[in-house]
């Protein structure tokens, strides 16, 4: 898998987790506060589809991880 891949998987999951945590309908609800992470997520997402630079991606790359989609 790619780092660009693996950046998609990891906001992907994050944003889900965060919504479980967050919507008090969920079974797992921890707090509200938790779709704040939401919004982190998404704030990242766009930051790195604006600049084209994504932190986890540079991260990803030095531990070996192959670049590109």
């Amino acid at each position: 898998m790619t780092s660009w891949r693996t950046v998609r998987v990891f906001a992907g999951f994050f944003v889900l987790l965060s919504l479980a945590l967050g919507v008090p309908g969920s079974p797992l609800f921890a707090s509200q506060y938790w779709l704040l992470f939401t919004v982190f997520v998404g704030a990242n997402l766009l930051q790195s589809g604006i600049t084209k630079w994504c932190l986890l991606e540079v991260i990803l790359r030095k531990t070996g991880m192959k670049g590109g989609c």
